[in-house]
């Protein structure tokens, strides 16, 4: 059936270690299983030393009916970030912020430009989810609303430059639900409120866990694995947003972005986020499904 794997970020040599234990075999440059098949949850790029090696990994696995892949957001944001409209101009404002984190992509795409614009062209033509055999599949955080919306706009087979230039504005429901797939419900902290990590920033949101209603909630118990600390005590009714809390009938859904450093990664019977913080020193996550409606523990290998 499938094997599910986290966030890679540039770590193709665990990857292939990853896919040998497995017992993926690599036959003309590629790797494939008899009976299974790899499907990578995005962020491909960014952070790590092989980041070349893993996109063409990745890549070649794809084309070669081996693997599926959805984008994450290091591959939106390094989309949007190479993107012109027909005057040559880019299409995404605060270039900065899309520029940051892509530096050391950049830097091993230097002298072979061609190369990484075929990489972007190709990346343009992945899904930002899947629907496979009763599962989901998606980077950050599935919620129905955001999923239907994408369904309608995204008919063609792949991202088109009209498309990515509304999201990039970040003011309509569409781009909301495009950031919400790709990079999960942030939860915006009070002004008088001041928190600080522990470089001493002052933090203004922090990832939430998407699945839950936060009515009722504390600081604390509605972060997903943030690097700081927040108070335990009940957020007022009136910073809240009530929400739909994912089904426990609801298909199973896998998911990476989160950076799981400790802890399990199979949140419920059908939550199961396989980003085991790969960049951070941490393990490459997967998680080989069978057909079970209930996730096993023992499914996931490190």
């Amino acid at each position: 059936m499938y094997d599910i794997i986290g966030d890679i970020h540039g770590q193709a040599s665990m990857l292939k270690s990853l896919l040998k234990s497995m017992g993926y075999k690599k036959e003309n440059g590629v790797f494939s299983h008899e009976s299974r098949k790899a499907v990578f949850l995005g962020d491909f790029i960014n952070r790590g030393p092989e980041i070349r090696d893993t996109l063409i990994l990745v890549r070649r696995m794809v084309e070669a009916g081996n693997a599926l892949a959805v984008l994450g957001n290091h591959e939106l944001n390094a989309i949007i970030y190479e993107l012109k409209d027909k005057t040559g101009k880019p299409i995404a404002k605060r270039l900065l912020k899309y520029r940051l984190p892509l530096n050391q992509t950049l830097e091993e795409f230097l002298h072979i430009p061609d190369e990484y614009r075929s990489h972007i062209k190709w990346l343009r033509t992945l899904p930002m989810f899947l629907e496979l055999d009763g599962i989901r599949v998606v980077h950050a955080c599935w919620k129905d609303e955001n999923i239907a919306l994408l369904k309608e706009s995204l008919t063609e087979g792949k991202l088109r430059r009209s498309f990515l230039k509304k999201v990039s504005k970040n003011n309509s429901e569409l781009s909301t639900a495009f950031w919400q797939t790709c990079k999960g419900i942030d939860f915006q902290l009070p002004k008088d409120l001041l928190v600080f990590d522990n470089r001493g920033q002052a933090r203004r949101s922090f990832r939430s866990k998407w699945w839950v209603n936060p009515q009722g909630l504390t600081f604390k118990e509605l972060a997903f694995e943030s690097r700081f600390d927040l108070p335990n005590y009940t957020i007022p009714d009136e910073l809240n947003i009530t929400r739909e809390p994912y089904g426990e009938d609801e298909p199973i859904v896998f998911f990476g972005h989160y950076c799981l450093r400790n802890g399990a990664n199979i949140l419920a019977p059908n939550l199961c986020c396989l980003d085991s913080c790969v960049s951070r020193n941490g393990k490459l996550a997967a998680y080989r499904w069978s057909g079970e409606k209930k996730l096993l523990a023992e499914n996931i290998v490190k």
